[in-house]
């Protein structure tokens, strides 16, 4: 499903973030992307959701070469993919409901449906108890929560966690990792970037080690080395 095939990336002509990556997921794989700060996890993230294209090499996602993705075509494209990102990115004056729905609006779907599909996937991670609620209402844990659901409304079939426990306490950090893993048991490719050993070593799951921009270590059933 997700090819990289000798991408480089460089930034200002001279800063090199990633350098000939070359690594595929399949499928239904949860995949963990690891490594110090700064090793080129979130270059990875970036180029994968079309927001930075590769100086060198080529990105697949199914059908298609996102390097080579038109303006126009984007869209269509990113529906296939849900992003969870570390600092949540919730519309403040909006509540829980419409945070979620307003994925769905944006994506054209009648008013029943989004009636109908919103209340199921809070339900699913857990907070539509919290439905009416604003994101000032919640904790870090309930917010991270609410930004899985938005990303998983559209039903995409790869799920990118880019440090989503980052801000979070221990206790939130391990409900959210048990909810990504739930996910992927429900059939969606999960990536997950990070930098917590901990996490990784107790997924088990493959691991892809980037270190200076250079894959440096690709195994199922890995751990975290960097």
């Amino acid at each position: 499903m997700i090819i990289f095939q000798n991408v480089t990336k460089n930034f200002n002509h001279n800063m090199v973030a990633l350098e000939k990556i070359s690594f595929k997921i399949q499928p239904g794989e949860f995949a963990s992307i690891v490594g110090r700060s700064g090793a080129g996890k979130s270059t990875v993230v970036k180029l994968l959701i079309g927001e930075e294209k590769p100086t060198k090499g080529q990105i697949f996602f199914g059908s298609y070469e996102v390097n080579k993705l038109k303006l126009r075509e984007f869209p269509e494209f990113r529906r296939h993919i849900g992003v969870i990102f570390q600092e949540f990115r919730l519309l403040a004056k909006k509540t829980v409901f419409e945070n979620v729905a307003f994925a769905l609006e944006v994506a054209g779907r009648p008013q029943k449906e989004i009636n109908e599909f919103v209340p199921q996937v809070l339900d699913m991670v857990g907070i539509k108890d919290k439905m009416l609620n604003f994101p000032a209402e919640l904790s870090g844990g309930e917010k991270q929560r609410v930004a899985i659901a938005r990303a998983m409304i559209n039903h995409p079939d790869v799920l990118i966690a880019d440090e989503p426990t980052g801000n979070l306490d221990p206790y939130n950090t391990w409900e959210v990792i048990k909810l990504l893993t739930k996910i992927n048991e429900l059939g969606s490719t999960v990536i997950l970037a990070t930098h917590d050993k901990e996490i990784v070593n107790t997924l088990g799951q493959r691991v892809i080690t980037l270190d200076g921009g250079k894959l440096i270590k690709d195994e199922e059933n890995g751990r975290f080395i960097a």
